[in-house]
């Protein structure tokens, strides 16, 4: 048999085989709560790098004020507290001494409660616990409540975009990374796994499992534009380090082209 004719035998038996099944029914078959994840070796150090794919890949996105039930045990939209009702838990002085000297650049048109933060502060700390910024009216000291004329919404994340700066560079480290969440454990043979997924409701603590309503499980919040990975990118770099991010970035380029990315939990239980 000539090449040609392999080729177009082939084609024909191509033709006649069973239809595989359609990637949306493909995805039934796996676990509710399946993520795809990736890891590499870190160039410079004893660390392995482990991430979410599946998130990362998604099209999630913040819905402030677009849609966001908060995270109070009863769906609040009207509210407009996002996820700030119950503080900011800075990760060490550093982060807590850059929020406060951020905090006095701000002006009164930018933030609703700049006058409670001169006679109080902006933020509590319990004995042998983090600081956390101060909860004034049942939320965080910086937001700015429905009502206020430069609106409701994070006065730093304001005060960063009409500065022309990253919202990262003003917010407290969680606010920013939020939903990003690092997690690094030290192994038995002195290296380190360092692990980048979303923040979960049970990320939260024990009171995350009595939200009424959390954005990575809800479909309306995957409707984004972009990818994760992309719209966070900034985040993402700070997070994990600039040569890292290329590496990951570098991969999820690739597995974009590469076929179909298994959906996020929250698309798959809406289907």
């Amino acid at each position: 048999m000539t090449r040609k004719k392999r080729a177009k035998s082939a084609l024909a038996a191509a033709g006649s085989a069973t239809p595989v099944a359609a990637p949306r029914k493909r995805w039934k078959l796996v676990p509710e709560d399946a993520h795809e994840w990736v890891s590499f070796e870190d160039a410079e150090e004893q660390r392995t790098w482990r991430f979410d794919v599946t998130f990362l890949l998604s099209n999630w996105h913040c819905i402030f004020g677009q849609g966001c039930q908060g995270v109070l045990t009863g769906l609040a939209p009207e509210l407009e507290q996002g996820c700030c009702s119950y503080g900011a838990h800075f990760t060490d002085d550093e982060d807590l001494e850059r929020v406060k000297a951020a905090a006095r650049t701000l002006t009164p048109q930018q933030w609703q409660l700049a006058d409670r933060a001169s006679h109080g502060g902006v933020a509590r700390r319990r004995p042998g616990a983090a600081a956390v910024t101060r909860i004034v009216d049942g939320a965080c000291i910086f937001l700015n409540r429905p009502g206020f004329e430069g609106g409701a919404g994070c006065a730093l994340h304001r005060a960063a975009l009409e500065r022309g700066l990253e919202p990262m560079e003003l917010k407290p480290d969680v606010c920013w990374q939020l939903p990003l969440r690092r997690e690094d454990v030290s192994n038995a043979d002195g290296s380190v796994t360092s692990t980048v997924s979303e923040w979960d409701r049970v990320h939260w603590g024990p009171g995350g499992s009595e939200f009424a309503w959390w954005c990575t499980e809800a479909p309306e919040a995957f409707t984004g534009a972009a990818p994760v990975w992309k719209h966070m990118s900034s985040e993402l770099a700070a997070l994990i380090g600039p040569e890292v991010f290329v590496r990951l970035r570098t991969y999820l380029e690739a597995r974009e082209l590469s076929g179909p990315v298994l959906p996020h939990p929250a698309l798959r239980s809406a289907q």
